[in-house]
């Protein structure tokens, strides 16, 4: 029996051993042979561009590789976390692999933040009912989530979302029913979401028993179904509607949702159109400790009872039309407070000078909100504060000394901006990673400034002075500035040559201030520079060749200066990306080769004012996506460079009212994303000794007032002399039709709303005419054109067609012909100029 017993236990001991052996060592694990090559076919279907799975190759054990996990045991694959942890740029792409169903013990997929181009959400995923988490949020997929994944019913965690919003179409849900399927479910997130065609929403998730924390953000939802009384979360912790569309007011089921055996800890419904007042029921959630109700159209006075929910660390009750005046007693109560949020004109934040808060706030968000006079004192008791941003917020007061020490301690992100603060910041250490002071009445010499400001806006304050010494003093380590605004104060003397010190600039303006000199050639060291404004001073000289240096400038500002020298370096331009390249009242040729310099979508605030197609608009927002070239108004001189048709991807290009002179080159047929071209008021013509045609008069415009004095009695006259004439003289009446007729072609055109006004001379080498087209040229001027590729010509007029033909119109005749130049298309424009368009 002794030996039977021995013989049964030894086994044990050594199956015991060799257990405890591989948990030690989990590197001598390996992977299942059929999940290793099925691996290797989900990685063959995707691309990754960053080389994520470098890893994974038939000569190394899968559960070594990078984002693979298996059992510790069986080493069977579990896990696949291939979340992207970086940018855009590190996404995996292509499609996601059925090889995944070989996959027998797989419980966990988190393909979040990468970029499958708008593709479907496979619905076999449906199929793998070992799945305990799945995460596809932010990975751009599109189209309909398949109902399938209500098949997963040992899902505990669920997020999905678009993502990247350009991609179409957008996620959508048509009958959200098959989610109250997932019986186990406590996570759902759900992110850009189209589910306005569900109804019934928040029947079918209300299902969920299991359910703890639910998320529907920007999901076009409109009805939170404020008529109902009760709704059955049994579990829900916290529930997030932001960014929805209920226009509607509080539904009184969110007060009840406190009697559940699981309180309600996090309420987001900010960013909506919710109506009404905040309701008193709100302090029933006595356990909420975020609350957002931003950013809708609430009114009234704040409730009593939201002052007693003791532990709130996030308050957000801004931007809505509530009406009501803040105290010390109110918020004493709110000990716990981290992040509070009252922005907002109507609200009035009025507490005594000594008083000493019961919280430390890690964030404050007051803008607009009315807390002046005087400088808030109480600040310097929060040693916490991460964030603060009192802008807009009526207050006339000196910033107190202690303010900046205090600042500088807390690594504070500041906004002082649009109050009337005033105060000498000369010798103020600035050690924050963002401060906007601008619009304010800060005077004095410039502060100093720490290596580890990032933004800094001083514009439209009082700062004098030199500008050297706030650039050449050594810093104590890599200066990490990147945007630098201190435009609109009364900065002297020349710019500094200490460019070198600031290589991360990004952003640069200096306009409007009284800074004389040349461009010092250390700004072309600021590689990084995207935007630059120098506008509005007395700079002088050259523009220095060093600026070619910065690549990814897209916005130069140059206007309103005194450059007087002819620059004839080369410029390097590209259309990579959308740029706007403004240089206004400069006396210089064009460089030939300014159609080489980098251009890059800007990502900083900018505003700018383009005139495009004769209407002037400012780019805000959207500034990035513009592609243009303005240099009208300017003193250039020269020719037209050839270089110039390289930028295929421009859209604007003005380089109206200069001094041109020359033809138009052949080449610019091929900017075939050209939308507006305007060469006006040049002196282009087919031989370079030709003067133009003057036709416009330095003082234009002085006329204008009077224009708009006499515009009525104007109409009246027009309206009868012209309308009258027509409804009674016959012979009149049928020369107008046919006028009409003749001009239809151009109407057809002129819908497109692509034109482009020309003063000058078709290219002297021939072009393809592509289509039908009308051209009219100046009378005095001779012209040319070609009928290639058996592409159909049709002429009117004195004009003979063919190829390399040219004729001259007599005295008050009129050229035209049909032509087609690249996409654009001339058309009649007025006597003495031609225009076209696309």
């Amino acid at each position: 029996m002794a030996i039977s017993k021995a013989m049964i236990v030894f086994p044990l001991l050594c199956f015991l051993f060799s257990t405890i052996s591989t948990l030690s060592h989990p590197n001598t694990l390996v992977c299942n042979e059929t999940e290793k090559r099925a691996l290797l076919s989900f990685k063959h279907a995707l691309f990754d561009p960053a080389h994520r799975l470098s890893s994974w190759s038939t000569h190394e054990d899968c559960c070594g590789w990078n984002g693979v996990y298996c059992h510790n045991i069986t080493s069977r694959v579990i896990k696949l976390d291939l979340m992207n942890p970086d940018s855009y740029n590190f996404s995996l792409r292509g499609d996601v692999s059925p090889a995944l169903l070989q996959l027998e013990f797989f419980n966990y997929l988190d393909l979040s933040w990468n970029d499958f181009g708008g593709t479907p959400i496979p619905s076999f995923l449906g199929s793998m009912r070992s799945l305990t988490y799945l995460d596809l949020h932010c990975a751009s997929f599109g189209g309909l989530i398949p109902p399938q994944l209500g098949n997963l019913s040992n899902l505990q965690y669920l997020s999905v979302g678009s993502g990247y919003s350009f991609y179409e179409p957008q996620l959508y849900v048509e009958n959200l029913g098959w989610i109250s399927h997932l019986s186990s479910l406590e996570f759902l997130l759900m992110f850009e979401v189209d589910l306005q065609r569900e109804v019934h929403w928040l029947e079918s998730t209300s299902m969920l028993s299991s359910l703890s924390k639910l998320y529907l953000v920007a999901c076009e939802l409109d009805n939170m179904s404020p008529s109902l009384g009760y709704v059955n979360f049994t579990s829900l912790t916290v529930l997030d509607l932001r960014w929805n569309h209920f226009n509607h007011e509080i539904p009184n089921w969110l007060f009840n949702l406190s009697t559940s055996h699981i309180p309600l800890n996090e309420l987001h419904l900010s960013y909506n159109q919710l109506t009404g007042q905040i309701p008193e029921y709100i302090g029933n959630l006595s356990s909420l400790t975020s609350l957002s109700l931003n950013s809708n159209r609430l009114n009234g006075t704040l409730p009593s009872s939201l002052w007693l929910l003791s532990n709130l660390e996030l308050l957000f009750i801004g931007n809505n039309s509530l009406a009501d005046t803040i105290s010390e007693v109110h918020v004493n109560k709110l000990s716990k407070l981290k992040h509070f949020g009252m922005s907002s004109a109507s609200l009035i934040f009025k507490v005594k000078s000594n008083w000493v808060p019961a919280f430390q706030l890690e964030g404050l968000w007051m803008s607009t909100c009315q807390i002046g006079p005087n400088f808030p004192t109480w600040l310097q008791t929060q040693t916490s504060l991460r964030y603060l941003d009192i802008s807009k917020s009526g207050i006339v007061d000196i910033a107190p000394k202690w303010f900046w020490k205090w600042a500088s301690h807390n690594d504070l992100s500041i906004d002082l901006s649009d109050n009337q603060i005033s105060g000498n910041l000369s010798g103020v250490l600035l050690n924050n990673t963002y401060i906007d002071l601008r619009s304010n009445c800060f005077m004095g010499e410039l502060p100093r400034l720490s290596p580890q400001v990032s933004v800094l806006n001083m514009a439209n304050n009082s700062f004098s002075g030199p500008i050297s010494p706030f650039l050449c003093e050594k810093l104590n380590g890599k200066s990490n500035l990147e945007m630098l605004d201190m435009s609109t104060n009364n900065l002297s003397e020349e710019l500094s040559h200490c460019w070198t010190y600031w290589k991360s600039l990004t952003h640069l303006n200096l306009g409007n201030n009284n800074l004389s000199g040349k461009i010092p050639d250390s700004l072309g060291s600021l590689f990084e520079l995207e935007a630059l404004h120098l506008h509005n001073n007395s700079l002088s000289g050259d523009i220095p060749p060093s600026l070619r240096n910065c690549k990814s400038l897209g916005l130069l500002d140059l206007g309103g200066n005194n450059f007087q020298e002819i620059y004839q370096a080369g410029w390097r331009v590209d259309d990579s990306g959308g740029s706007q390249f403004k240089i206004k009242q400069i006396n210089w040729n064009i460089p030939p080769e300014i159609c080489q310099l980098s251009s890059y979508n800007i990502g900083y605030y900018e505003n700018l004012k383009l005139v495009i197609k004769g209407k002037e608009s400012e780019y805000g927002s959207i500034l990035k996506f513009v592609r243009s070239i303005d240099l009208s108004s300017n003193d250039l001189s020269g020719s037209i460079p050839t270089e110039i048709s390289s930028l295929s991807g421009l859209e604007f290009l003005n380089l109206s009212c200069n001094n041109l002179m020359g033809s138009i080159p052949e080449k610019m047929g091929r900017m075939k994303a050209l939308e507006s071209l305007d060469l006006s008021r040049n002196h282009l013509s087919e031989d370079e000794d030709f003067q133009g045609i003057d036709v416009i008069d330095e003082n234009e415009g002085s006329e204008i007032p009077w224009f708009y004095t006499g515009m009525g009695l104007g109409f009246i006259v027009g309206f009868w002399g012209v309308c009258g004439a027509l409804l009674f003289k016959k012979a009149w009446r049928h020369a107008y039709f046919q006028f009409l007729y003749r001009v239809k072609d151009w109407v057809y055109v002129a819908i497109a709303d692509k034109s482009i006004i020309v003063t000058g001379i078709v290219p002297a080498s021939p072009f393809s005419c592509g289509g039908k087209c009308r051209l009219v040229l100046p009378n005095v001027m001779p012209w040319r054109c070609s009928s290639q590729h058996g592409d159909r010509m049709e002429v009117e007029g004195n004009v003979v067609g063919g190829s390399h033909t040219s004729t001259r119109a007599g005295k008050g005749g009129v050229v035209s012909a049909a032509c087609r130049y690249g996409r654009a298309v001339f058309v009649h424009q007025g006597e003495d100029r031609f225009g076209y368009s696309s």
